[in-house]
């Protein structure tokens, strides 16, 4: 798994536990530690965990031997 990609599902983590405060408690993490939701670094925040879910919706469709790969395959000779 690439740093991008591990990046990416950190982010997404984040988002589906702040959804999940919102869901259960009413209570929205990122809006709170941030400032609000209109303030400047909630946006960049919500606007980076849905980049990150683009980034792991396109690793949903990729081959599984893709995903892990860090090192280019050898050819055998």
């Amino acid at each position: 798994m690439s740093t991008l990609q591990r990046i990416a599902l950190l982010l997404t983590v984040i988002g589906a536990l702040n959804w999940g405060l919102i869901g259960f408690f009413r209570f929205d993490l990122v809006a709170a530690i941030f400032g609000g939701q209109a303030s400047a670094f909630a946006r960049i925040v919500y606007a980076l965990v849905g980049i990150a879910g683009l980034i792991n919706l396109i690793l949903l469709f990729k081959p599984t031997e893709e995903i892990g790969r860090t090192e280019p395959k050898m050819s055998r000779t």
